[in-house]
């Protein structure tokens, strides 16, 4: 390496706490910048409320950054982390969570293993909808881990579909069991999702995990919704819990119809003869078509003369 070259993972500077940041190293070696760590979050616990998305662009993560969001989620496919990667790059200095999809996994040792590569790419702690089994095997491995409980969609089968979780004393204990369960695994943190509002206050307060609410109040330690709802991505309905602070869905309908619009004028001008115009083509000098059609006839006429 040269003299005057930045090296590759340089140490963080030391001035980074005057920019909000903490100096930390990765789980996969690297060194980095944070505006959390798991004991800065864990530490918050019940002080404030922080934010949390999940975006699924680049864009978005970029965007989420530089507004400010507290943490964010990702996607994460083992066996496919290019987009994951790309995320956790655009946006370098924001904890960030990589969520393995419960089907992706089938043993306690997989279990680590996707871990430790979630890790090596960047991660700063994953998520999953993993039973206690294999999240003590990944705690205990080292990783940061955060659970998953009440409505679990990918396991709604089990609690009548798609529905809050929690409305009867036997539910609102089954939930307050499993993240005590998560708990005793070694989990750091649990996602909780669509249960009353009022039992996520009074489990929060009787857990050491910190809680990430989606759809279950402002009772949690982060608020937690999906960039796509916040920014409005989609036609309605939207979830319940959710509320749209920008309608790009409309936006880009309305960008559609400028992209139909505009191939067919083009269509319209070709076909008119209106494009290309004067002002689109590249004019021959005086004389050099008259030259041109010379030296063709010139050729055509040594091509035909007799030997």
């Amino acid at each position: 390496m040269k003299s005057n070259e930045t090296p590759a993972n340089a140490l963080p500077p030391r001035d980074a706490s005057k920019h909000g940041l903490h100096r930390t190293m990765t789980l996969g070696g690297k060194y980095a910048t944070r505006n959390h760590t798991v004991k800065h979050l864990q530490d918050l616990k019940g002080k404030t409320v922080l934010t949390e998305t999940m975006p699924f662009t680049t864009s978005e993560a970029v965007a989420a950054e530089e507004a400010g969001i507290d943490t964010l989620k990702v996607k994460f496919d083992p066996a496919d982390p290019a987009g994951a990667i790309a995320i956790r790059n655009a946006a370098p200095h924001t904890f960030m969570t990589f969520c393995i999809g419960l089907t992706k996994i089938a043993t306690a040792a997989e279990a680590v293993r996707a871990g430790y590569d979630a890790m090596d790419f960047g991660a700063d702690g994953i998520m999953c909808q993993w039973g206690p089994e294999f999240i003590r095997a990944v705690a205990d491995a080292g990783i940061p881990v955060e659970a998953h409980a009440g409505l679990v969609p990918r396991l709604s089968t089990w609690t009548g579909g798609l529905r809050a979780v929690g409305k009867t004393i036997e539910e609102a204990m089954w939930v307050f069991e499993q993240i005590q369960a998560f708990e005793q695994a070694g989990a750091w943190a649990v996602e909780v999702e669509v249960i009353p509002a009022d039992l996520l206050t009074q489990i929060s307060k009787r857990t050491r995990l910190v809680t990430s609410s989606i759809g279950a109040g402002s009772g949690g330690d982060i608020q937690f919704m999906f960039a796509e709802d916040i920014l409005g991505n989609h036609a309605p309905p939207y979830p319940r819990h959710t509320k749209q602070y920008r309608n790009l869905y409309k936006m880009e309908q309305e960008i559609q119809v400028e992209r139909v619009e505009g191939f067919r004028e083009y269509i319209d001008d070709v076909k008119s003869g209106r494009f290309p115009g004067p002002e689109h083509i590249v004019k021959a000098p005086a004389g050099l078509i008259d030259q041109f059609l010379a030296e063709l006839d010139g050729n055509q006429d040594d091509e035909i003369s007799p030997k």
